[in-house]
């Protein structure tokens, strides 16, 4: 091969890896869209700063033994791993994909150190690599198909909901006022409490426009088989719920208890009742029937996944604990969170 025929094949080769490497590179990038009717996680969870997130296979969690760090395991509470040395809150999964809000980075300093701040992130599950998708301030999160949306405030700014493309390339105001995203239902976020009007509110993510569904003092709205239940706080905050197919229904009143957060998971009702003698955490299937109490106290941070629910002490991170969501309230502590966590720390 003459010194000639040489040179052109190693200009070709330059070439080719000068036009492949973005190309690959853009390809690596790429989120694939996820299925019509998608929701990152449900209302219940995400208004108890969504600490956990069940997928088909894994339920992924901020494990308050370990600052909130992210953490996944099996569906039975096996093969508990760390996945990332950052603490998180408000988990969403879509796909192979994580969303969060992420609240703090890991303590550091050297050569070599770079402190991630505060924002909406992605994680790519199966390569583990991590993206920021909007560094400013946010707080709850919510993924609805293609569409991450999350409250955007900042002290010198109006305060507003803002949608996120999956890569964050796209990323504008919405709706105006700290609007909680968190309950969707048919491909609609459902929300309540904007800044001039009460009522449940619809909001359409195609024609980005809102209407009002329902008049009245309605917080932290759940709907689940075609029910809305809610914190009535016109009346001391007490449960209940109505068809959202037909607002002009009887309202049914679930409990006459005053709550101060409640979760809908499955069959049933976990809430905390607010009694300056006697607060518990309780539990009733979703018509309020068998009313029951799972704890004496006050517990907050109530979520659902797999077969348990994990609740935490008002303002005690730890212990975490956990009752089976059906059958006989058994509680006990999550204690291969902890073992998971004293791992990690020694290692």
């Amino acid at each position: 091969m003459s010194g000639k025929t040489k040179g052109i094949l190693i200009t070709i080769i330059i070439l080719v890896l000068l036009i492949g490497e973005p190309i690959l590179s853009a390809y690596l990038q790429r989120v694939p869209e996820n299925p019509d009717g998608t929701v990152g996680n449900s209302a219940g969870n995400l208004n108890n700063k969504g600490l956990f997130c069940e997928t088909e296979d894994k339920i992924y969690f901020a494990n308050a033994y370990d600052n909130y760090r992210l953490y996944s395991m099996n569906k039975d509470e096996t093969e508990i791993k760390k996945l990332a040395s950052v603490s998180i809150e408000y988990l969403c999964s879509g796909g192979n994909y994580l969303y969060y809000h992420q609240s703090s980075s890991q303590g550091g300093s050297g050569l070599g150190y770079v402190r991630s701040v505060t924002g909406l992130y992605r994680m790519d599950l199966k390569r583990k690599a991590v993206k920021a998708l909007a560094r400013e301030g946010s707080g709850m999160v919510q993924l609805v198909n293609n569409e991450i949306y999350y409250q955007y405030y900042k002290k010198s700014e109006d305060n507003s909901l803002y949608s996120c493309s999956l890569d964050g390339k796209t990323n504008i105001s919405v709706i105006p006022g700290l609007i909680n995203p968190s309950c969707v239902w048919n491909n609609q976020i459902y929300y309540t409490d904007t800044a001039d009007a009460r009522g449940l509110y619809v909001f359409d993510p195609v024609t980005k426009t809102s209407s009002l569904h329902t008049a009245g003092n309605i917080w932290f709205p759940q709907i689940q088989d075609s029910y809305v239940y809610y914190m009535d706080a016109s009346n001391d905050y007490r449960l209940c719920r109505f068809l959202l197919s037909d607002p002009e229904s009887t309202v049914e009143i679930l409990t006459t208890d005053r709550v101060d957060t409640f979760l809908v998971f499955g069959n049933m009702i976990y809430y905390q009742k607010n009694d300056t003698e006697a607060p518990a955490l309780m539990r009733m299937g979703l018509d309020g029937s068998n009313n029951e109490m799972v704890a004496e106290g006050n517990y907050e941070n109530l979520n659902g996944a797999g077969n348990y629910i994990y609740f935490n002490q008002f303002k005690e991170a730890v212990p975490v604990y956990r009752t089976p969501a059906f059958g006989a309230v058994q509680v006990s502590e999550f204690e291969g969170a902890k073992t998971a966590a004293l791992e990690n720390l020694n290692n």
